[in-house]
């Protein structure tokens, strides 16, 4: 009995029926593993980027709208926290940019926006300012967070710096303050 097992195992090992379909197999599963992962990270990205723009025309629209309101740089985070829904930690690397713009001598944004850095102390907000009636203001959030597959292919290509191991999202919203 065991010396039929141990000839047909020969008889297999020796066989070289199916060894193109093989090198095929191994060439082949990598790449469309790989893009397979790389669909499931741009997936939940998009999700992600979704809900921040989301959470942020929410923001945007309250802020524009109560303007004889004070808000504070934490509460619009928080307003924003709140109809965001799927960012974990959003008060914690949620970071906020309000600025004033002249439409006749538009200047923009800083080009390296101001995310939090999570192993970093606290800092205070940069440019956070509320703007009067009829004043056009921009608001610019970025958010860290962790790839799904950091490791590998679009994950990896997301984290910035080699000291990071978290991507950032931004999303940006220009709006003008309502007459009270």
């Amino acid at each position: 009995m065991i010396r039929s097992i141990q000839k047909r195992l020969r008889l297999f090992r020796r066989s070289e029926d199916g060894s193109a379909i093989l090198i095929e197999f191994c060439i082949f599963v990598p790449l469309l593993f790989g893009a397979f992962l790389m669909s499931v990270e741009m997936g939940i990205y998009s999700m992600r980027q979704m809900y921040l723009d989301r959470g942020l025309d929410i923001a945007v629209r309250h802020v524009r709208l109560t303007t004889n309101v004070d808000h504070k740089h934490d509460d619009i985070k928080d307003l924003i926290c709140l109809n965001v829904g799927w960012l974990e930690n959003c008060s914690e690397t949620l970071r906020l940019e309000m600025v004033t713009v002249d439409p006749r001598a538009f200047a923009q944004f800083n080009q390296s926006a101001d995310c939090v850095d999570v192993s970093a102390d606290p800092h205070p907000p940069r440019g956070f300012n509320l703007g009067q009636e009829n004043q056009m203001m921009m608001l610019r959030a970025c958010v860290r967070f962790d790839p799904i597959f950091p490791t590998t292919g679009l994950g990896k290509e997301m984290i910035e710096g080699e000291d990071s191991r978290q991507a950032k999202m931004i999303s940006t919203a220009a709006f003008v303050q309502e007459p009270g």
